[in-house]
């Protein structure tokens, strides 16, 4: 996706109107436009130039996004585009117009309808008041300036927007109240005062620099505001540390992290960050990487783990190799999937995204419709003017413009700073959608490595003396049971002794000798040929085996020594996620290649709702595809055997510590590698959407009540009229009040299982193991005689289907021929038979 800065938009209606524009040149295949961050994100071959023209053509200006020039960070270009320039600007124009605005009130009201004194030039000057009126107006509407050039602009491009309605609303009444100074003075020249004071009550000039200023205290707050809703994404680049200390020619030398070219040798001293993504050379140390992940606990690093930047080296020396640098680090990849999440927009946009589109012109619309009404049932033309201009300055498309995406950005800035990635506004959405989560085994519930579980030893052996005998026999194979029991003989201090006529047995297991004594190890079938084993061991070991543990027997110059278990254990954490997410009405599925009864051991610990087992690598994308038929699925994942799985759910989630290939094929990406983040994004995405409604609540019922409300609705029946400044105030405080609720979302413990709640669950509660067993698929032709017509062709092929080995059977009266797909054997007799008891004749 391509990003650019969009410059001149002021509502939903400004981002609607470039949306459709750029929409339309060929070869986008996709235009998403974000008010919040005033930037839009391109999909598709068009180029830069083509889609910077369509924007401009809209009245609007647009830029691509691109690296800071002579910058020392790579996220200096996304930093920039997030600096807040607003607000600093409306702070300047507020104050100014305060200052002004004071002073016009002081004698529009306080000395109108308060008795306020004025200088001596001033009494009964009713002229000279209505000429400063006039000036401190026209001052205040110059600083204000942007609204009617932004609106007036809209309109010229047939493109009404939020400026538009200001622009029409300030300007209808200062052009009236000038009409009515104007008519002051000819009274005054015919010396008819009554005229005079009746001309004093129609100015509405405090109304129209009223209006400007109102909006521009409610457009500083929204400002604010929507600067705090991206805090999160800017503490994400603040991390990024800007020089690094290289190792070059053996003197140490600091250069700006740009400088840093993959391969480059790095130092870290105890307390710095490190400033790329590398590998240790030398050194050990605990690093802190809660900035990435979320986790507070350091973890531990020695020669040839990796480290990130924007870690903490906290305590010894490191001398690392740059692996990625740039925009290609850990820091800047995440960077990049928040700002990316905040410049899509979500499903439910749509429907504001409609409104909007439609919105200000409808409003016009209205405001003319009152005007006309109000003068046809009698009133003066000044009051139905300030219930058309009440209209215009009371309804406001901002709200529903800024619903969706404020929410979505504070939403994906909260899971970006607890591990939990979304990589677009859809995926934040649907996320809390989900029905049904489908869990891969290995390296998703289980921690991905064996490890020894039980040992047994035989009388007279020691813990000890079994594990120096498993670790000589083991230390030479590659098997991963094998690391498994090498881990555990060095965690107790064994140290593995060197054997000769080493031999490996596939399938079964290994031999060795040790000190003139065999050693052998490996299944109860291959032991049992080398020793006895008794029975009490046969029976513990099959428990081991139900508890889905797999025994290893070890035998020493023909006698068992003992018997060790090895397991794929469960993550501390799996049982508990699970359960959350059952308690949230969700239908919870296991994936695993095991045999079923290995599978169902490990889904019971689990507590699994369903457990699939015997499932192919290529088996999980079919897998996937037949759990979507029952509601929305999310798959769990994080090998390469999971991308098509991932793709092909409803939402996929990588596992952090997965391959490169299942994290781009996912929507989501859990940095922590932990289970218990999947219920903690659902419950973020549940919150977000709940924020995204009551957001959207509020905009429309704003509008729906209030521009009634100005138009004069409620007058005859309740007696309530809006004067145009509170219309005013009323819409600079609607986006607030949006932007600042969506805020609330930065308060919610999505760890909390407090206020969880059961969907409607797609599938059953009980708990199931199904086996899934591949089937052969074969291809028979048959040449056959007689066939005449398509109902002989009907009838021959009614026959072979009638087998339950013939999946479908394919006949052609032309070419002579039965081609049947079969999922069994069948011999050809019986084939023949069949054809021949209708009436044909079987050639070959």
């Amino acid at each position: 996706m391509e990003q650019y800065n969009v410059t001149g938009m002021s509502c939903a209606a400004c981002s609607t109107r470039v949306e459709k524009a750029v929409s339309k040149v060929p070869g986008v295949t996709s235009c998403s436009v974000s008010l919040l961050t005033n930037s839009m994100g391109i999909e598709g071959t068009a180029s830069p130039e083509s889609i910077i023209k369509a924007v401009e053509d809209a009245g609007y200006g647009a830029s691509k996004k691109g690296a800071a020039q002579n910058s020392t960070s790579p996220n200096a270009a996304a930093e920039d585009a997030l600096k807040d320039r607003e607000t600093p600007k409306l702070k300047k124009r507020l104050i100014a117009s305060v200052g002004f605005l004071a002073v016009l009130m002081y004698i529009s009201m306080g000395h109108m309808m308060w008795g306020w004194p004025l200088p001596n030039f001033l009494k009964d000057n009713h002229v000279a008041m209505g000429l400063i009126q006039l000036l401190l107006t026209v001052i205040i509407m110059v600083i204000n300036q942007k609204f009617f050039i932004s609106g007036f602009k809209g309109l010229i491009h047939r493109a009404p927007n939020m400026d538009t309605l200001v622009a029409l609303g300030s300007g209808a009444s200062f052009l009236y109240s000038t009409y009515a100074l104007f008519a002051m003075t000819d009274a005054q020249m015919r010396g008819d005062m009554a005229a005079v004071m009746g001309y004093m009550h129609e100015f509405y000039f405090e109304s129209a620099a009223m209006i400007l200023t109102l909006i521009t205290v409610g457009k500083m707050l929204e400002a604010r505001s929507k600067g705090r809703t991206t805090d999160a994404l800017k503490g994400l680049m603040n991390l990024a540390p800007k020089t690094a200390v290289l190792v070059r020619d053996g003197q140490e030398v600091t250069v700006p992290v740009s400088e840093v070219r993959r391969g480059d040798v790095f130092v870290v001293r105890p307390g710095e960050n490190i400033p790329i993504d590398g590998v240790v050379l030398e050194g050990a140390s605990a690093v802190n990487e809660s900035a990435l992940t979320g986790e507070s606990i350091p973890v531990d690093k020695a020669v040839g783990d990796a480290v990130s930047a924007a870690t903490v080296n906290q305590s010894g020396f490191l001398r690392c190799e740059a692996t990625r640098v740039g925009e290609d680090t850990t820091l800047s990849q995440i960077i990049r999937m928040v700002s990316d999440a905040a410049a899509t927009k979500a499903p439910i946009a749509k429907i504001a995204d409609k409104v909007s589109g439609v919105f200000v012109p409808t409003v016009i619309c209205i405001a003319v419709v009152t005007f006309i009404v109000w003068m046809l049932v009698g009133q003066t033309f000044g009051y139905a003017l300030a219930r058309g201009i009440s209209v215009l300055v009371i309804s406001c498309p901002c709200a529903l413009g800024l619903a969706t995406p404020v929410a979505i950005m504070v939403g994906s800035g909260m899971g970006a700073k607890n591990g939990i990635l979304f990589k677009t506004a859809v995926s934040l959405e649907k996320t809390g959608k989900v029905q049904i989560v489908a869990l891969d085994k290995t390296g998703t519930i289980t921690s991905g490595e064996p490890r020894v579980t039980d040992i047994l030893s035989a009388p007279g052996i020691t813990e000890k003396n079994l594990l120096e005998a498993a670790s000589a026999l083991e230390k030479k194979s590659e098997h991963p049971l094998a690391k498994a029991i090498m881990a555990r003989a060095e965690e107790i201090g064994v140290q593995a002794k060197e054997v000769t006529d080493f031999m490996a047995k596939p399938g079964n297991g290994l031999t060795a000798a040790l000190n003139g004594e065999v050693l052998a190890g490996g299944n109860l079938k291959f032991i049992s040929t080398q020793a006895d084993v008794p029975a009490d061991f046969k029976e513990k070991a099959e428990a081991l085996a139900q508890s889905g543990k797999t025994p290893l027997y070890f035998s020493r110059g023909g006698k068992l020594i003992g018997v060790i278990a090895v397991a794929d254990v469960i993550k501390e954490d799996s049982p508990q996620a699970i359960r959350e997410l059952q308690n949230m009405g969700i239908h919870v599925v296991m994936l695993t290649g095991d045999n079923a009864r290995t599978a169902e051991a490990i889904g019971r610990q689990a507590g699994v709702n369903e457990v699939i087992a015997g499932v192919l690598p290529d088996g999980k994308e079919n897998v996937i595809r037949k759990l979507r038929e029952q509601g929305e699925v999310m798959m769990v994942g994080d090998g390469i055997n999971d991308a098509p799985a991932l793709t092909r759910a409803d939402i996929g989630v990588a596992i952090g510590a997965g391959t490169d290939i299942a994290i781009d094929a996912a929507d989501v990406v859990l940095m922590k590698s932990r289970l218990s983040d999947v219920p903690a994004g659902i419950r973020l995405s549940r919150a977000t959407l709940r924020n995204i409604h009551e957001n959207l609540f509020w905009a429309f019922i704003y509008n729906i009540i209030g521009i009634p409300l100005a138009a004069g609705v409620f007058i005859n029946l309740l007696g309530w009229q809006l004067n145009p400044m509170f219309g005013a105030a009323a819409m600079s405080l609607s986006s607030f009040c949006v932007v600042t609720n969506a805020l609330r979302l930065n308060l919610l413990n999505i760890r909390s299982t407090k206020h969880d709640k059961k969907i409607k669950s797609a599938k059953p509660a009980e708990t199931k193991t199904i086996e899934v067993k591949e089937t052969k698929t074969m291809e028979k032709t048959i040449k056959i005689n007689g066939m005449m017509c398509p109902h002989c062709e009907a009838t021959v092929k009614k026959c072979l289907e009638a087998f339950p080995q013939v999946t479908s059977a394919e006949v052609s009266h032309e070419k002579g021929t039965a081609v049947i797909q079969l999922n069994a054997e069948i011999s050809d007799a019986e084939l023949k038979k069949a054809i021949e008891d209708k009436g044909y004749e079987v050639v070959d």
